[in-house]
């Protein structure tokens, strides 16, 4: 059975911060509006590394990185309510672990700790190619396909092997219900890879980046 962010083995890895300020994630990993989401100093190095390993004609497109903790809250609450009217008869412990298949709990969110990002692939062109779903496609929505070993097209399933070879090779785990969700640093990676901690926890994004976004 999956291991889920919801997980009590998750949130129960202590946090030793390593102080890593939040910057820019690389220029060439931005969309085509040039939105540079912040995200923990060495996760954007290890984007960076992610990028030289992919094969040509292929870039990664970070889509998002460090989210406020009142954002977060927000979208569980909302993606909380989609699960109850899905599964009514589910019990309150079983909604909240279906929940997390979506949206982290708060106390162990790797996208507010900066540890976290959500990255997909564009051609040389810069444009996105088929990963057998959209980004933050909900496992109801999708039917499951957004799991990343869901049964998908041919194609689409190349796509993510190379982008876990690539992610992977740069250090990062994938979330296993969410194809685009890879984290470093964070508890989730700490239980993924036996590390005895996770080394970012909660921060918060400096005014001015926040302005200039």
């Amino acid at each position: 059975m999956t291991v889920l962010l919801a997980d009590p083995v998750i949130a129960a890895l202590p946090v030793v911060d390593s102080g890593e300020a939040l910057v820019p994630v690389p220029a060439d990993t931005a969309g085509p509006d040039g939105d540079r989401p912040l995200v923990r100093s060495g996760v954007a190095a290890r984007l960076a590394v992610a990028q030289l390993l992919l094969p040509p004609g292929r870039r990664l497109r970070v889509v998002e990185g460090h989210r406020r903790p009142e954002d977060q809250l927000a979208i569980w609450r909302r993606y909380a309510a989609e699960v109850e009217a899905a599964h009514p008869f589910a019990l309150p412990e079983e909604q909240r672990r279906l929940t997390s298949r979506f949206v982290s709990p708060i106390e162990v969110a790797p996208h507010v700790a900066g540890a976290a990002v959500d990255v997909t692939l564009v051609d040389r062109l810069g444009r996105p190619v088929d990963l057998g779903t959209p980004i933050d496609a909900t496992p109801e929505a999708s039917r499951g396909a957004c799991f990343m070993d869901a049964a998908i097209g041919v194609e689409a399933r190349e796509e993510r092997r190379l982008l876990t070879l690539a992610m992977t090779g740069a250090g990062f785990v994938n979330y296993p219900t969410e194809w685009w969700h890879w984290s470093h640093g964070d508890r989730y990676w700490a239980w993924s890879v036996r590390a005895g901690s996770a080394v970012y926890g909660p921060i918060e994004a400096p005014v001015l980046a926040q302005a200039g976004r």
